[in-house]
């Protein structure tokens, strides 16, 4: 029996889904069930190892202010 972790699990069942298959998977996601939560770990991953330091500085930046304006 193939033991295949969950970061594997999840690339392998949204790898063949069309551009607009991915964002209804992340909307789908977003807001709702947390078990879709490690799902949607695994996909920023993927998306902060293929960026650079100005869109990380962004996205951390974003972030930053979103949990500052919720706790203020």
């Amino acid at each position: 029996m193939e033991n295949i972790d969950l970061r594997q699990a999840i690339l392998n069942r949204v790898q063949n889904n069309s551009r607009e298959q991915l964002n209804e998977v992340i909307e789908g996601s977003v807001g709702h069930d947390e078990r879709a939560l490690p799902g949607l770990g695994v996909l920023f991953e993927m998306i902060w190892k293929e960026t650079g330091d100005t869109d990380h500085n962004h996205m951390v930046d974003t972030l930053y202010q979103h949990l500052h304006n919720k706790q203020g």
